[in-house]
């Protein structure tokens, strides 16, 4: 039953992740359906492997909650890890490169693109492991400050990330660097309820912080070019109508996320605020 309700999970975080991609990328890229389906793909590969991991009931809507935000930051990780360091791609149809760069030039040295990669994976598993070793050894924390601090850790990791990609074409905005960790801390304040383990609480606040801000950017603005198109021209002019035709499944997925999360809080859970 719990591998059943991991394939739903990882289904629904894919097919959200899937729908605000291809709304913002199909007028310029055009659609497809593998394209489409990678993200949900990967996702349920993601909620399987994660659920032999985490070991949760997923039968209870608390756990739910958490595991959806799991299965989230996982595929948005694997997928964001291969485009940045191992896809090789042709960058001039983009105004942000997507492949690693530095001060908005592609670094082409394969050499070095692969090495940036280990050490970049290499720190992202010991900030994980960190936080978790700390909980194992460390003095009890604050719930608040957990949730201000290791809660808001993943959004502060998004806003260096994006800002390193994006200032040097779009410049720094102040409040767009901080928007995402006030979410994670937002997001960390719920999933405190939830569970007590620091790092799901951190990695799953930076699951719904992405879902949020992509929400945000690309359905309140939908006139507005996705920054990495910015001033490109846009080719399948069909899809900027066809795309709305995939919207209320995406707004199905939403409607799920808080179902849970108000059935989370009416049914039996506990978390760092017991």
């Amino acid at each position: 039953m719990n591998d059943v309700c991991a394939v739903l999970i990882g289904l629904a975080s894919g097919i959200h992740t899937s729908t605000w991609g291809m709304y913002k990328d199909a007028p310029h890229e055009g659609f497809t359906w593998p394209k489409y389906l990678r993200s949900t793909v990967i996702g349920v590969v993601a909620a399987l492997v994660l659920n032999r991991v985490l070991q949760l009931d997923l039968t209870m809507a608390s756990n739910i909650a958490v595991f959806f935000g799991a299965t989230y930051v996982g595929e948005r990780a694997l997928l964001e890890f291969w485009k940045t360091f191992l896809r090789v791609e042709d960058q001039s149809k983009y105004f942000i490169p997507m492949q690693f760069a530095v001060l908005g030039k592609v670094v082409e040295n394969r050499a070095i693109q692969l090495c940036v990669a280990v050490i970049y994976a290499a720190t992202c598993i010991f900030i994980a492991y960190s936080i978790w070793r700390f909980q194992q050894i460390g003095p009890e924390l604050n719930p608040l400050f957990v949730v201000a601090t290791i809660g808001a850790a993943g959004g502060w990791i998004s806003a260096f990330g994006g800002a390193w990609k994006d200032a040097p074409k779009e410049g720094f905005e102040t409040l767009k660097f901080f928007r995402s960790p006030l979410f994670a801390a937002a997001w960390a304040w719920l999933l405190a309820h939830f569970t007590g383990n620091y790092l799901l609480i951190a990695s799953c606040a930076l699951g719904y912080t992405i879902a949020t801000t992509e929400t945000y950017k690309t359905f309140f603005f939908p006139s507005k070019p996705r920054g990495k198109f910015a001033g490109m021209p846009i080719s399948h002019p069909e899809w900027l109508q066809r795309r709305y035709y995939f919207v209320p499944l995406y707004v199905a997925v939403w409607i799920g996320v808080i179902v849970t999360f108000v059935a989370g809080f009416a049914g039996p859970h506990e978390g760092l605020f017991g």
